[in-house]
């Protein structure tokens, strides 16, 4: 009965406030809506400079298969190599390529390594392919299991649901308690019967329940603006988003409970998120990082939760092939939710 009378505090709280409301609503509609556009690590428009001394039926195919490629914006055939280079050296373009008695020469600026390496990259599979279809007369087939469209699309949206998780039941739990603590009311709290577990319970069940009503916002988003649906069971979205807002919910407890102001819980929640957030996987694969960095990802709740929400969404997968994610998820959730319910003290 008394967990009820507090939980009904917190929604009015909630509700009453001028700001809550309207971040609540907001956020998941930018995330979903402005996020999937920008946070694209897929190399395109790439400027490509082209000197063809050859001129022979080979190589005008391969500057067609540029001209046609969404990935690179043809800039014009060059009389000569330094004529290119001085695109180059004036931002104009991005690659030359020099053909010259059957050989390709492709020459990248590399101040941006990843758009030079991966632009590269894309010209040397046209050229081995062309050179492969001119000798042996064979078709190339490719067949893509996942993701058929290679939408880059498909592959971020789950992972922006847990930076949703992540925010709504990290930061705002704890700055709900301390800025309790700077107003003065926690005290009114601490003076009562309530227990500790009440108390809790009453601070993070609100926030646990905005967060699941954000996550099926999101997928009805996802469906409605993009066309992409979950391709697994949503009931094992909707776990994996349970134990991750436990995790980072307890997180921000503990915080809260360490923290005196609203400007240290902010800081230090902070630094926790974004350290969580780069080595989890989101952006770049974890087989990348140093093997002195992947070694955090086993003690990573946001890495267990991508991968696993990536392989439900994506693959269709089942719980068997989440199952330890599931499992490492629930015991660093759960070592969590008792390191914060033992840092909280009332009596201070």
């Amino acid at each position: 009965m008394t967990l009820r009378y507090l939980i009904q505090k917190e929604l009015l709280q909630i509700r009453r406030n001028a700001f809550m409301p309207k971040i609540i609503f907001i956020f998941p509609v930018v995330i979903m809506c402005v996020m999937p556009w920008v946070m694209n690590q897929e190399v395109k428009n790439i400027v490509v400079d082209v000197v063809d001394h050859d001129r022979t039926t080979l190589s005008q195919q391969f500057v067609h298969r540029i001209e046609a490629s969404n990935y690179f914006v043809f800039n014009g055939q060059k009389a000569t190599y330094a004529d290119a280079l001085e695109d180059v050296e004036k931002s104009r373009a991005d690659i030359i390529v020099e053909i010259k008695d059957g050989r390709y020469l492709i020459a990248a600026n590399a101040v941006n390594g990843t758009k030079g390496a991966i632009g590269s990259g894309y010209l040397s599979q046209i050229v081995s392919s062309d050179i492969s279809l001119a000798s042996h007369h064979t078709s190339l087939t490719t067949h893509l299991l996942y993701n058929k469209h290679q939408e880059y699309k498909v592959f971020m949206i789950p992972a922006l649901m847990g930076i949703l998780m992540m925010m709504l039941c990290g930061f705002l739990p704890a700055l709900n308690i301390v800025g309790e603590k700077e107003m003065g009311t926690i005290e009114q709290i601490n003076v009562t019967p309530v227990s500790k577990w009440a108390f809790i319970l009453a601070k993070l069940i609100p926030y646990w329940v905005i967060g699941l009503l954000v996550l099926t916002v999101c997928l009805l988003l996802s469906w409605a603006v993009y066309g992409i649906t979950c391709q697994g069971p949503l009931g094992l979205v909707y776990l994996l988003a349970v134990l991750l807002a436990l995790f980072f919910s307890s997180l921000g407890l503990i915080i809260s409970n360490y923290s005196d102001t609203m400007q240290q819980a902010m800081l230090v929640m902070w630094f926790f998120v974004v350290c969580l957030m780069l080595l989890s996987g989101l952006f770049t694969p974890t087989r990348s990082m140093p093997s002195w960095a992947y070694l955090t990802t086993y003690v990573n709740p946001m890495h267990y939760f991508i991968d696993a929400i990536r392989t439900i969404f994506v693959r269709g997968g089942t719980f068997q092939s989440i199952a330890h994610q599931v499992y490492a998820l629930l015991a660093i959730s759960a070592f969590m939710g008792l390191w914060a319910v033992k840092s909280y003290r009332k009596n201070r």
